[in-house]
């Protein structure tokens, strides 16, 4: 297996793809968005590796108190995005990249990792299977979809959880379409600012945009999927960027 993997940091990101929206015209600022998103985060200790191809084969991770996900958790890595696309599946790539994160988990001294994924299959989410053979134990489940996972390197860590602000997966505002998205990825931008406001114009639905800024609005979210989510009439419905999209809408939104 070919293991030539290279990490980002701000030295080499002006150069260096970040594998989604490579091409994506009409995502150029949502993919800038993304790369200055980094920038500030490699302060915190977050880490971007990916297979040095052009190619969907990578790894986001960064110490579990500064991750954008409203999570209680201490000494832990939270990995963020995970992918393996296409002809790179089945290669051994997601085993070597989840290898380096644990191994990196273990030169700082951290207590395990964690992720978030989606109980069923959730768009933008890793697939939960494949963590829990990894080694990974499921810690908490959301009614309404999600699972926190962690792999402890110590034993006796105190397990992590969600925050009580994700608990009933709604959202204080209850009439119409709320999106909650940040510069997690390099769709969004685009999407919720463009097609999303065109498809609830179309429709007659109200609609409030909520971009989150900082680490610290994410950490108060009413949904773990701080990429995107989406609420109709108060609760959360799907974290599928390409429900923004008219022809997409229908088939995700049943509108009574």
């Amino acid at each position: 297996m070919d293991t030539k993997f290279i990490t980002l940091a701000k030295e080499n990101i002006d150069t260096e793809h970040i594998c989604c929206a490579i091409s994506d015209k009409k995502c150029a600022e949502s993919y800038a968005a993304k790369k200055a998103w980094l920038k500030r985060e490699f302060d915190n200790g977050y880490v971007f590796r990916r297979l040095n191809e052009r190619a969907k084969v990578f790894i986001e991770y960064v110490p579990a108190e500064k991750a954008w996900i409203p999570v209680n958790v201490l000494n832990y890595l939270m990995i963020n995005c995970f992918w393996v696309s296409g002809q790179y599946k089945g290669k051994g790539y997601a085993k070597a990249l989840l290898q380096s994160a644990i191994d990196d988990a273990k030169v700082r001294g951290k207590d395990g990792l964690v992720t978030v994924v989606g109980t069923s299959k959730f768009a933008f989410m890793s697939d939960p299977k494949w963590f829990l053979r990894q080694g990974f134990e499921i810690i908490e489940k959301l009614p309404y979809g999600f699972s926190l996972l962690a792999r402890k390197l110590n034993p006796n860590a105190k397990n992590p959880s969600f925050n009580q602000s994700v608990q009933s997966g709604e959202c204080e505002e209850k009439n119409g379409l709320v999106v909650y998205y940040s510069n997690r990825c390099p769709f969004t931008e685009y999407h919720v600012n463009n097609e999303l406001v065109k498809t609830a114009e179309n429709r007659n639905l109200p609609l409030k945009v909520i971009k989150l800024e900082t680490m610290e609005q994410a950490q108060s979210a009413p949904s773990p999927a701080t990429i995107f989510s989406l609420f109709f009439n108060g609760e959360f419905v799907t974290t599928d960027v390409s429900v923004c999209m008219d022809n997409r809408f229908d088939k995700v939104i049943k509108i009574k």
